[in-house]
């Protein structure tokens, strides 16, 4: 998980990747239809889904000639439970 999870950080360390997250939180999303919010070139934001899905934060689905992207919370949840529970920290509600 160590390794993941390392994976896991460096992919989530770009704006880019950040707000593509933001959108696919809300919905699935093929990657023209992401492409729609940025100015950047198809292959730049499919370098950056790959980026993501190596990572396990996204996984993939080809639906015809499309490719829709969903987002996988629980590897995020997993991962910081992990560091957490190797670094000691305990949350605790409020």
């Amino acid at each position: 998980m160590k390794n993941q999870c390392s994976t896991i950080f460096q992919a989530l360390s770009d704006k880019t990747r950040l707000r593509i997250l933001e959108l696919l939180k809300r919905e699935e999303l093929c990657v023209s239809d992401i492409c729609g919010h940025f100015d950047m070139t198809q292959p730049s934001i499919s370098h950056h889904l790959d980026i993501l899905k190596r990572a396990g934060l996204v996984e993939d689905e080809k639906r015809g000639r499309e490719v829709f992207y969903r987002f996988m919370g629980n590897t995020i949840i997993e991962c910081c439970g992990s560091q957490f529970k190797a670094l000691d920290i305990v949350i605790r509600k409020k």
